[in-house]
């Protein structure tokens, strides 16, 4: 029997970096963090599920957009009360907004939507979800 969704991985060419934009500016919170044979790992609590990060040792390449064309993962999606209010702490602190705020094209599920750019170009959806969600 499923009992919920537990976590969605990612690596990222700098573990303190990534913490800072992902606990510091957007709220998650550090669950777990340890040094591993190949680098770090750090689980951070989004609230409904987690978001493990992996930081090897060694060099990391650049993230790269999956085009729709191929299989893959496109963005996570974090959900805030006002997404306004994100959008002005995330230009304050220079991260550029890729585009929105916007009305959500899903207005079954979300109200508005916009999306940014992690330190490690990763796309990040934040939205307003729609009423009775």
């Amino acid at each position: 029997m499923l009992l919920g969704f537990e976590h969605v991985g990612m690596t990222v060419s700098n573990m303190e970096r990534a913490i800072d934009f992902y606990c510091g500016l957007l709220g998650l919170r550090m669950k777990f963090r340890r040094t591993t044979a190949g680098g770090e790992a750090a689980f951070l609590d989004a609230g409904g599920g987690m978001l493990e990060i992996e930081a090897p040792a060694r060099e990391v390449g650049p993230f790269r957009d999956v085009p729709l064309s191929e299989a893959g993962f496109r963005h996570i999606t974090l959900a805030y009360d006002n997404i306004d209010t994100m959008v002005e702490r995330l230009e304050e602190a220079g991260v550029p907004i890729v585009e929105g705020p916007r009305v959500a094209f899903n207005s079954e599920m979300f109200k508005r939507v916009v999306f940014v750019r992690d330190p490690d170009g990763i796309l990040v959806e934040l939205v307003e979800r729609a009423a009775g969600r």
